[in-house]
């Protein structure tokens, strides 16, 4: 029962690293979008101002749902397999 809980975790947490990953490559993605567009120092400077402040809105919340969901799923499968055992 015991391994079962183990290879579960690790492939929750392998799911919430690709989660992780996806919400970083969005955002490398902009990144390269912006260096390509070369754009003026004032456009710059709004652009970062702008990424402060809704990142918390945007990046943290995508963040905080795929972890919520991940830790129900593995409270789920951990009660699901001691009662299977």
């Amino acid at each position: 029962m015991l391994i079962f809980m183990i290879i579960a975790a690790i492939v929750i947490c392998i799911i919430a690293l690709i989660g992780t990953l996806l919400v970083g490559k969005e955002i490398s993605a902009k990144q390269k979008q912006y260096e390509v567009d070369g754009d003026s120092l004032e456009n710059e400077i709004a652009r970062s101002h702008d990424y402060e402040t809704s990142s918390l809105k945007t990046n943290v919340k995508s963040l905080t749902w795929i972890y919520i969901a991940l830790t129900v799923i593995v409270i789920a499968a951990c009660i699901g397999i001691i009662i299977a055992f």
